[in-house]
């Protein structure tokens, strides 16, 4: 037995580290990877593993633990004010969407077998949901949880997740029966109350009784068995594992144990998210697919269009701004894992057939895996789109300003300096050729145009030709020994002054002629070295002194060791280049240690 675990253990590891590398190198992201990982190991694939309803169940664990973390990052007052998009956005799309599925699956009845209205309506329930699992990565993945799109995706997600409770009770009554089920739903929402009560008055004391212990791991233990207790007890219930651990987690989102167990509860979390698409890509039934090819593919085209426009359409209505509505809806526009759940139930309860309820769980895993190319093919059409609008926009925008400096290059570094020119009154262009950068820029006023400063009549246009200097600050080396060489070349009274990211881009400059530069990183880091001396007992100014001393002697080494190293960076690595010189400047500096007496002073 436990070589099986272990055998199962090896087969799902080694298709995560090779198939997710591959997907990230792709460009499709790692929950695509992990999906096309699923595919070929399952029935359908190498057959490598065969019980996927078993570790699938298992791998749901996965979803109730990232709800539990979410939980903790979402206390009361931030609940409650997120009460409008939940219960407006969230209720609206799944109530809508449900029923526009329902009646679009009642249209083309003919040609499914025997379906009812009833059969009907549990479909559009399921199909109404998305994947949290995979939404919530997505949104983690592109950092967008505290945009507009994330937290308008997260309030649907979460309404969803607390919609699941009333759709299973309502499955017996849907079936014919009824008798218990009313009773069954007080049961939920007594279950609900109870993890509510108990949870406020006993959390904190049982983490402190734990922490008094000081064993540490204990504390793993106790974190656990709190998330896997509440899922338990939350399914025993007939309730959603999610909705229950995200409850808890919202009730310790305010206590002094919140960071500990986030720490505990992160590692589980990835291994069993990525354990759970690995199991909805072995779900995935090939046969079906190729038995009714068409079918199936209209179907998940169908369902993600048909979803996608009705929360697009609902988002702006709810005034949400155009990019992050058509985010959140390609984001939220599959099915879910709360769909196999629910058609599983009504399967169960007589309401679908098998041959429909298979169908549909194929078409629900097929549309999960659509989330990560829709985003890929939305996120080009965006930079295509508005790269395009932007360059239409700015193009030939510059004039001659008749500046005394000319910067090419404001992003960070060019707008420090840029800042300081403007402060002294000094006339300044400043040319830049990112367009969305441009657009952040002049929100805050800076007169900033565009253009590629390595164009000569973009230059001339700038006014080169009589301002006094210019400063190159863009980031790309080879960018900024192309504009020196256009400038020594053309504009020969321009005095030129560089940005060097490191000492190779330095001797680049120097062998060019270029006296005045800065290596970005070193005036930061020479500045941190002498807060160090200080903070360890020397006087401010000894420290001064010598930050002064060692400034002194590393631009001699720069220049020192100018004609050891070859000017075509092209040709040898930066990096070895970069090392090669540091073995240089180590062994001079231990060879003056010998002969030093008086420390740097």
């Amino acid at each position: 037995m436990a070589s099986d675990i272990l055998s199962v253990s090896v087969v799902f590891l080694a298709s995560a580290v090779v198939a997710v590398p591959i997907a990230q190198r792709l460009g499709l992201g790692s929950v695509l990877g992990y999906l096309l990982a699923g595919i070929a190991i399952g029935p359908w694939g190498l057959r490598l593993i065969s019980d996927v309803d078993a570790i699938l169940h298992f791998s749901e664990f996965g979803v109730v633990l990232l709800l539990f973390l979410i939980g903790l990052e979402l206390n009361p007052k931030k609940l409650w004010q997120m009460r409008k998009p939940i219960l407006g956005l969230g209720g609206s799309q799944v109530v809508i969407t449900s029923i526009v599925i329902a009646g679009v699956v009642m249209a083309f009845s003919g040609w499914l077998p025997a379906i009812t209205w009833r059969d009907a309506l549990v479909v559009g329930m399921g199909l109404a949901l998305s994947s949290t699992a995979i939404a919530l990565r997505v949104i983690e993945e592109q950092n967008l949880g505290g945009s507009e799109t994330g937290q308008s995706g997260f309030a649907v997600l979460l309404f969803q997740d607390i919609a699941v409770i009333p759709m299973l009770a309502i499955l017996p009554v849907l079936a014919g029966g009824g008798g218990g089920s009313w009773l069954d739903f007080a049961w939920m929402i007594g279950g609900i109350i109870a993890l509510l009560v108990g949870g406020h008055f006993l959390l904190r004391p049982l983490f402190r009784w734990v922490v008094l212990s000081e064993v540490r791991e204990l504390f793993n233990v106790a974190a656990l068995l709190l998330v896997i207790g509440i899922a338990v007890g939350m399914q025993s219930l007939g309730l959603s594992m999610a909705l229950g651990t995200f409850l808890a987690g919202v009730l310790l989102a305010e206590s002094e144990y919140r960071h500990e167990l986030e720490i505990a509860i992160e590692p589980f979390k990835g291994l069993l998210l990525g354990l759970f698409f690995i199991s909805v890509g072995m779900a995935v039934n090939l046969g079906l697919l190729l038995q009714y090819p068409l079918q199936i593919l209209l179907a998940v085209l169908g369902l993600i269009s048909l979803k996608g426009l009705l929360l697009y359409g609902l988002a702006r209505a709810f005034g949400i701004r155009a990019k992050s509505r058509s985010q959140m809806a390609a984001i939220l526009s599959q099915g879910g894992e709360f769909a196999f759940v629910l058609f599983t139930a009504a399967l169960g309860e007589g309401l679908l057939g098998r041959e429909l309820s298979s169908f549909l769980l194929v078409v629900v895993s097929l549309s999960m895996m659509t989330t990560p190319l829709i985003l890929l093919l939305q996120d080009k059409w965006f930079m295509h789109t508005f790269k395009a609008e932007a360059e239409d926009d700015l193009e030939s925008d510059v004039i001659d300003r008749e500046p005394r400096v000319i910067i090419t290059g404001f992003g960070r570094f060019g707008q420090v300096v840029g800042r300081l020119m403007f402060a002294n009154k000094i006339r300044v262009t400043i040319l830049e050729r990112d367009p969305s950068q441009i657009q952040f820029l002049r929100k805050f006023g800076y007169k900033v145009y565009y253009g590629d400063a390595t164009q000569l009549d973009l230059l001339r246009a700038a006014g080169a030709d009589k301002a006094e200097a210019i400063i190159i600050c863009t980031d790309e080396p080879d960018e900024v020994m192309e504009v020196v060489a256009l400038c020594q070349q053309y504009f020969p009274n321009l005095k030129i002054l560089a940005r060097a990211r490191s000492r190779v881009e330095a001797h680049q400059l120097l062998s060019h002629g270029v006296e005045h530069f800065s290596r970005e990183t070193f005036a930061g880091a020479l500045d941190l070295g002498r807060q160090a001396l200080i903070s360890l007992g020397m006087h401010p100014y000894k420290a001064k002194r010598a930050e002064a001393h060692f400034r002194k002697l590393d631009t001699t080494a720069l220049r020192d060791l100018l004609p050891q190293h070859s000017e075509d960076v092209h040709l040898a690595s930066r990096a070895k280049e970069a090392r090669k010189e540091l073995e240089e400047i180590f062994d001079r500096e231990m060879r003056g240690e010998r002969e030093r007496h008086n420390g740097w002073d």
